[in-house]
């Protein structure tokens, strides 16, 4: 890495532009970069490290600190930009930190985020490659192999911190090295052994606490039937090695007594059965004898009641007797009930009936009434004439009241229509001159419509032509914003497919297989193929860019055609327009509109005017001919109406003679057929008592043979015997009840077992049950005890091949943990075969630190005059320290080796500036063996003496060797007169300005 150009604006304490020509400075291979305590020299190594990695050294990067200079002006963004040369390619970084900037409209400011620029010289102009703070960040430190850090320590070799690494104990010696050499990953496979050997442990102590728990239910299931101490959880926890033998013991002894406790059950079960069943028989027999006993006291018991019950059984018989007689009278005593209640009712029907008759029938006979009633019905029919001529007269006074009202509205209208007649010519006149206004507001209708259509076609040709002009200047501006999508889609396009080409070599060495020809040099080996670098652009991301900028160009193109039609529309819009403006046009458009819709209202009533006038007309004809006609009808009413009087006089004097002193015909007949009615009602009622009275008499004499026939000596006995069926049905039962009661108790005073069951002393079944109950108590008892024992066994025997696969599941993974405890222990230096207490991460450290003192001692060698070498050490600290990171001095003029601490100032300064040349060379070479053209040297020059300085010069000078520069961070006087390039920062009141100065001559 060279660098070429550094340029900065607004940074730290530089108000204003700057720039650094390395170039011009490195020609010396030494240069001098110095100036007053606070000027800005240690800026430019910061502005440096942000302009490659986007932030300054970490001891400067505090929070809240920020990069702009406060000499600045508020409108003058701050600015780093660095031209280098890095891994053969020519590149320019150019950086801008947040930072607030005044507002472009208003007061106040506003912030601006942070931006990146990356471009690369390709020997003719300038491309560029990213805007990307990530990419950017990426690819500087691919092509540079280091991070911020390591650079820090490289590249701008801090003295101050090499000073304090060369007296820091082991912890901070190892946490620096740790950082420039990336040990992370050996710290990260300590981090996964502690990991995996935590992990390990807790599946083997879950393993452990699952057989714990299996062992636990052990001995529940075996409960008091195993010694307890033999229990194997009070002397072994998770994590036990003699857990599983202790577990399989106990499992063998809880099975063995659980099988004796078992068998002991079974034995005192079979004892059991035997009392139980002798105890039952015995219970049994005593409730039979029980029963018998019972049975013979009960019936007994029963005898006596039966004997005691012999005169209701009489009473009860003779009761049954008299009411199957009277059964034999009940059908008679019915039909004699019914008899009488038919002659009550027919006697009631006549007197009710006799009560409607005249006062001179009311003591008739049947044949009496008859007659009466053939001379009413005569007379009725002979009313049907009367009716007749009673409805014509009505008719005819119906008709005379037509005629009436015929007349009156004849006369009303023959005066109406001589009114009409007489204001004909007066209306006729009006109704043709509407006619003829109507007419002519046609004729103008048509006239004004034949203007209006232009009119109107010509007022949207404008409106159209406006709407154009505003859609054509909306097509220009999307046309611009596409044309300008396409320019960037085109150029993003261009730069991607350039990227490619650059990196076309590690794309064709992806698709090289071992053992055939290359596509391009046809060799059958490729010893060392092209890696893609980073942001390496490859064919799918060219052609998303170049399918991207041909739809951008559709897009454009499209835009394109839609402006031209607009345009095209609006030259016809504006050739139909003409050149009056759309709100001439708007007002002749609305004058024409409502001058053309008074016409066309006034000429609507054109027809409506013809029409009402030919009406008129049609009117006058039909009055005239109404007019003469009047007259004959009027003389042909009075003639009808003359008529229908002397028919209808003649009709009523007949009538009068009919009705008598009722009001109508009608009425009249309504009297006769209500006499007619009451007639023959009572007629009828008069038969139906005759008819009754003489059934009743026939059922007397019935009822009297039947009681006689029976056995009684009058109709009333007969009628005290007859019962209810249900009352019969109730008396038969109880003798039937008492007849099998009878025989019930003779079967069973026949019976030999209870009659000798009876002899016998009082049976006691309660107390033979209760011994029953307690033997079957017993051997319930004992049957639990035996299933018990039963379960108890298989519970074991099953927990005991679980807790067997738990502790063969459990062997492989206590393997597996106490491999990963072996590596996790020796790793993290805490093992007993780790002697020295070394971590991974300190062991590879101790072997770059190797190299490091191997590396600083060539050049300490050369600046003591041959008296000092650093070496490593890596003796083992004390106390509950770690080792491996030791560093001491060898001094050759007394041969012993101490502590770096015991250097004086200068020689303090002679190894750290070693240990920081050899650093910076190691890392190099851990990076890749990039080359490092550009070093700065910050500081520590102070504390040498004349000779001194002259042999840390000639070491500095010797680094061209390998073609590289040395900058020289310092403000020592002397130093001035023996570097001859110079960089001086003048400070000053508006900021700090750069100088450059070769052999006493100022820029």
């Amino acid at each position: 890495m060279r660098l070429h150009r550094l340029a900065v604006t607004a940074f730290g304490p530089f108000a204003e532009p700057q720039e650094v020509d390395f170039d011009a400075l490195s020609g010396a291979g030494i240069f001098l970069l110095h100036g007053p305590t606070g000027a800005g020299k240690t800026s430019i190594l910061d502005a440096v490290c942000y302009a490659l990695y986007g932030s300054v050294p970490g001891s400067r990067q505090a929070p809240g600190t920020s990069l702009r200079s406060d000499h600045a002006a508020a409108d003058t963004p701050t600015e780093v930009t660095l031209e280098l040369t890095a891994g053969g390619r020519r590149l320019e970084i150019t950086r801008r930190p947040e930072q607030d900037r005044p507002k472009k409209r208003g007061t106040g400011t506003t912030k601006d985020k942070a931006q990146s620029w990356l471009r690369e010289y390709d020997g003719e102009r300038w491309l560029a490659l990213s805007r990307s703070h990530q990419e950017i960040g990426e690819e500087i430190e691919q092509l540079l192999g280091m991070s911020r850090e390591q650079f820090c320590q490289v590249v701008l070799l801090p003295q101050g911190e090499f000073a304090r690494f060369l007296r820091a104990d082991e912890v901070a010696r190892g946490r620096l090295l740790g950082r420039l050499f990336d040990t992370r990953r050996f710290a990260a496979v300590e981090t996964l052994l502690g990991e995996r050997r935590r992990a390990a442990e807790a599946k083997v102590r879950a393993g452990d606490e699952k057989v714990l728990s299996t062992a636990q239910r052990l001995a529940q299931a075996a409960g008091d039937s195993t010694d307890l101490r033999a229990w194997p959880l009070p002397g072994h926890q998770p994590g036990d090695p003699g857990l599983a033998d202790a577990v399989r013991a106990w499992a063998a002894v809880a099975r063995c007594a659980a099988r004796e406790r078992l068998a002991v059950a079974e034995y005192a079960l079979a004892a059991v059965e035997g009392r139980y069943a002798a105890a039952r028989r015995a219970a049994e027999e005593a409730r039979e004898l029980d029963r018998l006993q019972h049975r013979h006291a009960e019936t007994a018991r029963r005898s006596a009641l039966l004997a005691e019950a012999g005169p209701e059984r009489e009473r009860v018989r003779g009761l049954l007797d008299r009411a199957r007689r009277g059964a034999l009278v009940a059908p008679a005593l019915e039909l004699r009930g019914a008899a009488a209640a038919g002659h009550m009712a027919a006697a009631h029907a006549e007197s009710l009936a006799r009560a409607e008759l005249p006062p001179p029938l009311a003591e008739a006979g049947t044949e009496h009434l008859a007659a009466v009633e053939q001379r009413l019905r005569e007379d009725l029919g002979a009313l049907g004439a009367a009716h007749r001529a009673e409805q014509r007269s009505a008719e005819i006074g119906r008709e005379r009241a037509t005629l009436e009202r015929e007349g009156r509205a004849a006369e009303e209208q023959h005066q109406e229509s001589a009114e009409w007649l007489g204001s004909w010519e007066s209306t006729r006149a009006g109704l043709a001159e509407r006619a003829d206004a109507a007419q002519q507001a046609a004729t103008l209708a048509e006239q004004l419509a034949g203007k209006l259509e232009p009119a109107r076609l010509r007022l949207n040709a404008a409106r159209r032509r406006d709407e154009l002009d505003a859609a054509a200047e909306r097509a220009s501006g999307e046309l611009l914003s596409v044309r300008e999508e396409s320019t960037a889609a085109r150029e993003r396009w261009l730069e991607l497919k350039e990227a490619r080409l650059r990196g076309i070599a590690a794309e064709l060495a992806e698709a090289l297989v071992a053992g055939e020809p290359c596509t391009v040099c046809g060799a059958a080996e490729h010893p060392a193929p092209a890696r893609p670098a980073p942001g390496h652009v490859d064919r799918a991301a060219e052609d998303t860019a170049h399918a991207r900028y041909e739809q951008a160009e559709e897009r454009r193109a499209a835009v394109e055609r839609q402006l031209a039609a607009v345009r095209q529309a609006r030259t016809e819009a504006e050739a139909a327009a003409g050149d009056a403006t759309t709100g001439e046009l708007l007002a002749l458009t609305s004058d024409l509109s409502s001058r053309h819709a008074a016409a066309h209202a006034a000429a609507a009533g054109l027809h409506a005017a013809r029409e009402q006038l030919a009406r008129a007309e049609r009117e006058h004809a039909a009055r005239s001919s109404d007019w003469q006609g009047a007259e004959r009808r009027a003389a042909a009413r009075v003639s009808r109406r003359e008529a229908l009087d002397r028919e209808q006089a003649s009709l009523e004097a007949e009538l009068v003679l009919v009705r008598g002193d009722e009001p109508s015909v009608a009425a009249r007949a309504r009297t006769l057929e209500d006499r007619v009615r009451i007639v023959t009602s009572a007629a009828a009622a008069l038969r139906r008592a005759e008819t009754t009275a003489a059934r009743l008499k026939e059922a007397d004499d019935q009822l009297a043979d039947a009681a006689f026939r029976a056995g009684f000596d009058t109709t009333d006995a007969a009628a005290d015997a007859v019962l209810p069926e249900y009352e019969r049905t109730a008396l038969q039962h109880r003798l039937d009840a008492w007849q099998a009661e009878e025989a019930m108790l003779a079967d069973r005073l026949a019976e030999s077992d209870t009659a000798a069951a009876a002899a016998l002393a009082p049976a006691r079944p309660d107390a033979a049950e209760a011994y029953a109950q307690r033997a079957a108590a017993k051997l319930r008892t004992a049957g639990s005890a035996v299933d018990a024992a039963r379960v108890r066994c298989t519970e074991l025997d099953r927990l005991s091949r679980q807790a067997e696969q738990e502790l063969r599941a459990l062997g492989p993974l206590r393997e597996a943990y106490e491999r990963v405890a072996r590596l996790a222990g020796l790793t993290a230096g805490t093992s007993a075969d780790n002697e020295r207490k070394m971590r991974l991460e300190a062991y590879v450290l101790a072997a770059r630190l190797e190299q490091v003192a191997a590396a600083a001692t060539v050049r300490l060698l050369r600046m003591s005059g041959g008296r000092y070498t650093l070496v490593h050490s890596d003796a083992r600290a004390g106390g509950r320290g770690r080792s491996g990171l030791g560093l001491h001095v060898v001094d050759a003029w007394t041969g012993s080796e101490r502590d770096t601490a015991t250097l004086s100032g200068g020689e303090t300064f002679f190894a750290s500036l070693a240990l920081a040349l050899g650093l910076a060379d190691v890392v190099t070479d851990e990076a890749g063996g990039m080359r490092l053209d550009t070093l700065f040297i910050d500081e520590g020059f102070g504390s040498l003496d004349d000779q001194a300085l002259d042999e840390v010069l000639d070491v500095l000078d010797s680094l061209r060797e390998r073609d590289r520069s040395v900058g020289i961070v310092s403000h020592v006087a002397d130093l001035r007169t023996r570097v001859q390039a110079q960089l001086e920062i003048v400070k000053q009141r508006g900021g700090s300005v750069v100088r450059h100065r070769t052999a006493g001559v100022t820029d």
